[in-house]
C-alpha cells in the first residue's frame, strides 16, 4: 500500500513550504488508494516553540487536510531510536565520538582555513575512546564507507550518486540520548512502512546517509522524491524577509483555502490541461509525480492574490458574506446590501472595510485637487455640484432616477460624462476608484450623498 507522511517540526509558525510538502504528500497517497500520515519531528529540544504544533494541525485543518493516521511524536519513540543505535554500533555501522564541542571547532575552522568542506575528521573513529570515556558522555556517529559511492533513484530527478568520501560520519544520537533527525528519520519511516518519502530538496544532501541507515539496519529503502524549493523572485529559498511565510498570516489576510492550495498545486507542478484554477480534488485526480519539475518555482505574491480574488469571484454573495463577517466591523445586513458591488475588486477578504468604508462613514477624506478635473477652476466645479445637489434633493433615491438625473444636468452643465462623473464620484467618496457610479449613490443614500456634495463645495471654495 501507498503510504505517506509529512513530519513538521513545531520550531515556530506553521511554513507555507509545510503546506506546500503536505499537499503533494496528501495528493499522492489519495491518488493511489493509500494513506497519509501526519508526524511531529520534536527532537530538536532547544528550538521548540510551545504552541507551535496546535497552530500547525490548526492550519492544515483550516487547509482541510484530513490525515488517516497520527499525529506521532518523535519525543514519544526514544526506545526505538535507542535500540537502532546499538544495532548499528553491533553491526559496524555506527561508533562513538567523545570529541569536545572546542575540539570540533578548532577542527572546522582549520578546514575552513584550508578552504575545505567542514566535516568530522574521524579522530574517534580511528582512536575510539573507552567504555569509561563513552559513559561519560558520548554521540554515536554513521560510520561512511571511505570507499565507493551511495546512489538511489529520485522519481522527480533520476539516479543520483554521491561519492563516500563526500559523505560526512553524521552524529545519529546526541549525549543526552536523543536522537537527530538522520537517525529518527530513518527509523520512524521504516517501521511506519513510509512507501513513498516525499520531501524538499534540502535533504537531498543527506539521503545518502539515510541510504546507509537503511542497509545498516536491514531494511527496505522507500522510493524518494524531492520537491523543489519554493523561491523568491530572486531566485534564492523563500524568506520572511521577502515573502510571508507564515500561513497563520495568508490566514489572518483573507486568503482562502482552496486558493492557497491551488497555488501551491501550481509550484512546480502544472494541470494536463494548463488551466490555473483547480479544486483540490481535481488536483488529485490528475496529480502525477512525473510532471514535477525540478526547477526551484517562484512564489509570487502577486500572483496568489489575483487567484484569490478568483477564488472570491466564484462563491456565492451569501456564502462570501459569512466569510467576510470575520474580517469585517459591518453587520452581515451591511456585507450583504454592498456586496454586490464590491466582490469582483476583492483579492483578499481583509479588503472588504478598506475598500467600502466610504459606504458607511458619515464623512470622508476630501481633498480638493484631487476633486477638480483637468481644465477646470474652483468655481466652475462648484457651480456643477450646486446643481447636482439640488437636482438630486428631492428625487425618489433609486440608481435609475438617480442616472437619468444627473445626466439631465450634465446636458445644462455641458461637461463631458467623464469630467462629471469623476467630479461626483469624488466628491461623494474621497476615491478615484469605486464601483459604477449610479450604483455607488444608491448604495450609499442620499442624506449621505448630499451632505457630501455640501462639504465638497465648502471646501472649494476656501
Amino acid at each position: 500500500m501507498i503510504r505517506t507522511r509529512s513530519a513538521p517540526s513545531p520550531t515556530g509558525d506553521p511554513h507555507i513550504g509545510t503546506a506546500y510538502n503536505v499537499l503533494f504528500n496528501y495528493a499522492f497517497a489519495k491518488k493511489n488508494k493509500g494513506k497519509f500520515i501526519i508526524r511531529i519531528e520534536d527532537t530538536d529540544r532547544t528550538r521548540l516553540v510551545a504552541d507551535s504544533e496546535k497552530k500547525i494541525i490548526d492550519s492544515l485543518k483550516w487547509l482541510g487536510i484530513s490525515w488517516d493516521e497520527g499525529p506521532y511524536h518523535q519525543s514519544e519513540r526514544l526506545a526505538l531510536y535507542k535500540k537502532a543505535g546499538s544495532q548499528l554500533v553491533e553491526k559496524g555501522a555506527a561508533y562513538w565520538c567523545t570529541c569536545s564541542p572546542e575540539r570540533l571547532q578548532k577542527v572546522r575552522q582549520q578546514q575552513q582555513e584550508r578552504r575545505e568542506v567542514p566535516a568530522y575528521d574521524k579522530k574517534c573513529r580511528f582512536d575510539p575512546p573507552t567504555a569509561s570515556e563513552i559513559k561519560k558522555g558520548a554521540v554515536l556517529r554513521l560510520m561512511v564507507p571511505e570507499e565507493g559511492e551511495t546512489d538511489f533513484e529520485d522519481l522527480i530527478r533520476g539516479k543520483i550518486t554521491f561519492k563516500n568520501k563526500d559523505i560526512d560520519d553524521a552524529v545519529l544520537l546526541k549525549s543526552d540520548s536523543w536522537p537527530t533527525y538522520h537517525l529518527a528519520v530513518v527509523v520512524d519511516d521504516s517501521d511506519m512502512k513510509i512507501s513513498h518519502v516525499i520531501r524538499a530538496e534540502e535533504w537531498l544532501s543527506s539521503t545518502p546517509k539515510h541510504v546507509l541507515l537503511y542497509k545498516a539496519l536491514g531494511k527496505n529503502l522507500p522510493i524518494f522524491a524531492h520537491l523543489p524549493l519554493l523561491r523568491n523572485r530572486d531566485k534564492s529559498k523563500i524568506s520572511k524577509r521577502k515573502n510571508p511565510i507564515s500561513l497563520i498570516w495568508y490566514q489572518e489576510q483573507g486568503f482562502l483555502p482552496e486558493a492557497i492550495l491551488n497555488y501551491l498545486g501550481l509550484m512546480g507542478w502544472s494541470m494536463p490541461d494548463s488551466r490555473e484554477k483547480f479544486t483540490l480534488e481535481e488536483f488529485i485526480e490528475n496529480f502525477d509525480l512525473n510532471r514535477v519539475d525540478p526547477a526551484g518555482p517562484v512564489f509570487d505574491l502577486q500572483k496568489l492574490e489575483w487567484l484569490n480574488g478568483e477564488w472570491i469571484r466564484s462563491l456565492g454573495q451569501k456564502q462570501l458574506a459569512k466569510k467576510l463577517k470575520a474580517f469585517s466591523t459591518r453587520s452581515i445586513q451591511d456585507i450583504e446590501r454592498i456586496l454586490p458591488l464590491v466582490q469582483e475588486r476583492l483579492k483578499k477578504l481583509s479588503e472588504f472595510d478598506g475598500l467600502t468604508g466610504y459606504f458607511f462613514e458619515t464623512k470622508v477624506k476630501l481633498d480638493k485637487e484631487t476633486i477638480l478635473q483637468k481644465g477646470k477652476s474652483a468655481k466652475q466645479t462648484g457651480e456643477a455640484l450646486l446643481n447636482i445637489g439640488k437636482a438630486l434633493k428631492d428625487i425618489d433615491w433609486e440608481k435609475d432616477n438617480i442616472e437619468t438625473t444627473i445626466k439631465k444636468e450634465q446636458e445644462k452643465i455641458g461637461w463631458s460624462n467623464k469630467d462629471l462623473f469623476q467630479t461626483i464620484r469624488v466628491a461623494v467618496t474621497g476615491s478615484l476608484a469605486t464601483p459604477p457610479l449610479f450604483e455607488t449613490l444608491e448604495a450609499i443614500g442620499q442624506e449621505k450623498t448630499l451632505s457630501r456634495i455640501h462639504s465638497s463645495i465648502n471646501l472649494l471654495h476656501q
